[in-house]
């Protein structure tokens, strides 16, 4: 009987993905290969969620699809369905994957979704036609089905009932915790068709076929996956699941501190989390320069390696750890910690030279959603990525730590020692970072900053740099430069006091810190 994905088919050909570990392309049907690929990607061996089998879409020899796609014809449909019925019961044990008819460019396909399966190890016929039958465990190596053999068997089979945490059933909770609304939003976010049958199926039939429920009919159970994703308050069954946003205005020793903490379901909290520190901590410095057209712009902290180091810690952490992730900022480094560390297959140089890479994921249900959302792409792609992105904005490269027991995970983004810093507005600190403005160091803040000498009144400045005009100094020096906060006057409460003064604040001294230099006029 076919079923709806929770996946768009349409936009995966058209993304033109190609052939690999999670999904396979067949022309047509024949059924000794699929089923051993059914059979692979049952075994999950790299805990990557299993993949898709598109039958009736051919692809070229890089493995891309090709468009338009083959087909099947009308009257093979129901010839198919029969057949893979009966060769799916000689898998050990019996195993069925999802199965749903697809129309792409007026051209039927049938896609079977095989997630990794409850009781691993699986293994199929090597011919599933044939009269003799000889049963081999397989599993998918990059694009290509094959037998587990020698050590890999072992491995294969010390998997036995080793189902991942999040994969598995939670007899604490009910169907009924899982929420409708939720996965529906899901689904439309992600472009399956199956949100418009959403609305007329029951909550546990919509999960069971989001393969985020299972478990026999009269007794069915939410998968602890559906509860971190679907259920408002995920926390009530998985305490710790939450991100702490932590501030330290005067650095990480200092006496104080403000905290803001982001709970609810998986994805929400991350972006919510991602969308306050964007918002609050980050700032662009543009720095123009006398001798050229073009300003140098960085980031104190760039956005992109951020999401990707917070995505990733709510992909790899343990979610039977009671230890919240927890992000720490300062004016210096944005530390982000997660519970336990890495797998000890994986040496911490690799991590500092982006080599790192993964046998197998603690979480392959939670990257599977990850990765529909886009948050994520989930081929040990995470580090070199913020490698990257540190690299081009310029800033010292990022350190990853752990102990030699992978109790935690620690990496730490240092501030491009050319930005300025966020700085707290007047009074008691309030958690939020004040001041939208980006700063900017024109080549004219540049030269007031270095004339400032102490507390110096508007006209000594304006003598300093042998300005005559005060409209101008006015305009073009003074209020860029507490713009970009890096003077300030001492009495800010009356501007226009006559016995107003103008500073350098820790920002602008940082700045000439970073910008040594003669000083002006």
């Amino acid at each position: 009987m076919s079923t709806k994905l929770p996946i768009n088919l349409t936009d995966l050909l058209r993304q033109r993905t190609v052939e690999g570990e999670r999904i396979e392309y067949k022309a047509g049907w024949n059924p000794d290969p699929i089923i051993r690929t059914v059979c692979a990607f049952a075994n999950d061996f790299e805990n990557l969620g299993g993949g898709y089998v598109v039958i009736g879409q051919d692809c070229d020899a890089n493995g891309q699809p090709v468009f338009p796609p083959v087909g099947l014809a009308d009257n093979q449909l129901d010839k198919i369905q029969r057949e893979l019925l009966a060769h799916c019961q000689l898998i050990q044990p019996p195993y069925f994957p999802v199965l749903s008819i697809e129309e792409v460019e007026d051209r039927k396909l049938i896609v079977l979704w095989a997630p990794g399966g409850q009781t691993r190890p699986y293994k199929a016929p090597e011919a599933v036609t044939a009269n003799k039958k000889t049963w081999r465990f397989y599993i998918r190596r990059y694009s290509s089905t094959v037998e587990a053999k020698g050590d890999t068997e072992q491995e294969l089979l010390s998997l036995a009932a080793k189902v991942p945490f999040d994969d598995r059933y939670n007899q604490s909770a009910r169907i009924d915790d899982l929420s409708k609304p939720l996965m529906q939003a899901f689904l439309q976010e992600v472009g399956s068709e199956l949100a418009v049958d959403a609305l007329g199926l029951s909550v546990e039939a919509l999960a069971r076929q989001m393969n985020v429920a299972g478990g026999p009919t009269e007794s069915p159970w939410p998968k602890n996956v559906g509860l971190l994703f679907f259920n408002e308050t995920p926390e009530r069954f998985f305490p710790g699941v939450q991100i702490d946003v932590v501030w330290f205005p005067e650095g990480a020793g200092g006496d104080r501190f403000e905290e803001k903490i982001f709970k609810g379901p998986l994805a929400r909290m991350t972006r919510e989390a991602l969308s306050y520190i964007q918002r609050n901590f980050l700032r662009e410095t543009v720095i123009k320069h006398p001798d050229r057209a073009e300003a140098t712009r960085v980031w104190n902290f760039p956005y992109a390696a951020i999401e990707e180091a917070l995505v990733n810690a709510v992909y790899h952490r343990s979610y039977e750890e009671r230890e919240p992730i927890e992000v720490r900022i300062s004016n210096e480094e944005l530390v982000i910690l997660s519970f336990p560390g890495p797998d000890r297959s994986i040496r911490l140089e690799d991590f500092q030279s982006g080599r790192a890479v993964s046998r197998r994921y603690r979480n392959r249900r939670i990257g599977e959603f990850l990765k529909e959302l886009d948050m994520t792409e989930g081929r040990s792609t995470g580090i070199p990525k913020i490698l990257k992105e540190m690299a081009v904005n310029g800033s010292p490269a990022p350190l990853f730590e752990t102990d030699d027991d992978r109790l935690s995970f620690v990496i730490r983004l240092p501030r491009h020692p050319l930005s300025l810093v966020p700085t707290v507005g007047g009074g008691e600190v309030t958690g939020e970072v004040t001041g939208e403005v980006t700063g900017e160091v024109t080549g004219e803040v540049e030269r007031l900053l270095r004339a400032v000498d102490g507390e110096m009144s508007r006209q000594q400045i304006q003598s300093a740099l042998g300005l005559k005009g005060e409209e101008h100094f006015r305009t073009a020096y003074l209020k860029p430069a507490l713009i970009a906060k890096v003077i300030e006057m001492t009495l800010p409460d009356a501007p226009r006091s006559s016995k107003q003064r103008y500073r350098r604040t820790r920002l602008g001294q940082r700045w000439l810190d970073a910008h040594p230099g003669s000083k002006c006029p």
